[in-house]
């Protein structure tokens, strides 16, 4: 379930930290930051929700400076019987090395070589990591076994690798180029979603489902994010749709495999 919360008048710094969080440790705040909403739950540590999934939109012209300042805001309205968080997952839209975004198309230029992991450390005084957006879904969402490929169809396209669930790093499907010189996002993003319309738009994402089966030789193949709703054919063998919840749901598998 989704709490929307909407920017309050005026800021209270607090933390959900108020109850114990012995029974449920170690617990994991997970974020999502995305071109058009940051979402927010708290984990057990054994991957259990501890919150609803608190959203809000992006911020627009989102830099750095006020897309923290949205995320602080939002941390803010967990209920006070949340239990206190001990660690921090993010996932991030763009490329993410050492913590670093090193550039998020769909986000702002002041991204680029932004040290998000240290900052929010610093910020929050919890342990920090940030990965892509589309690599925490895939922990969230691969079964564990043979190749498996995560697709999020959201603002832009995020792209996941794993092999017998481990993360084949640097993976940048989005921007690889496809048809025409132009890249999958191109092709496959919000942008082109609206252009195109949902008839083409499908059309375009069965060629991409079997250019992909073809390059990678995935057995199996995960498709989310919040266009992933538009899908309306029928998916083929070993093909399936995962709920937006798996995005921050990953959040916890993200720190087994540190």
């Amino acid at each position: 379930m989704t709490k929307t919360v909407s920017k309050p008048a005026a800021r209270v710094t607090k933390s959900p930290a108020v109850k114990s969080a012995s029974k449920h440790s170690p617990v994991t705040l997970t974020v999502d930051i995305g071109g058009t909403g940051l979402k927010m739950m708290a984990l057990s540590g054994a991957g259990k929700p501890l919150s609803e999934r608190l959203r809000m939109l992006t911020p627009k012209d989102p830099t750095p400076t006020r897309v923290l300042a949205a995320l602080d805001e939002l941390r803010d309205q967990f209920p006070s019987d949340t239990p206190a968080f001990d660690r921090i997952s993010v996932g991030f839209p763009g490329v993410v090395k050492h913590g670093v975004t090193l550039i998020a198309v769909n986000l702002h230029p002041d991204w680029a070589n932004f040290p998000l992991q240290a900052t929010l450390h610093k910020r929050w005084k919890k342990p920090v990591i940030v990965a892509n957006d589309a690599s925490v879904q895939g922990y969230g969402a691969i079964y564990g076994k043979g190749v498996e490929l995560c697709l999020t169809l959201g603002t832009g396209l995020g792209s996941s690798l794993f092999t017998d669930g481990r993360l084949c790093p640097g993976l940048e499907l989005a921007h690889h180029p496809w048809r025409k010189g132009l890249t999958y996002e191109e092709f496959l993003g919000i942008r082109a979603f609206k252009k195109q319309g949902k008839k083409r738009w499908n059309k375009l994402l069965q060629k991409a489902i079997a250019q992909t089966a073809a390059t990678f030789n995935w057995d199996y193949l995960h498709i989310g994010g919040g266009n992933a709703k538009h899908v309306d054919f029928e998916l083929g063998k070993n093909v399936r749709i995962v709920p937006n919840e798996e995005g921050l749901l990953g959040g916890v598998a993200l720190w087994r495999h540190q």
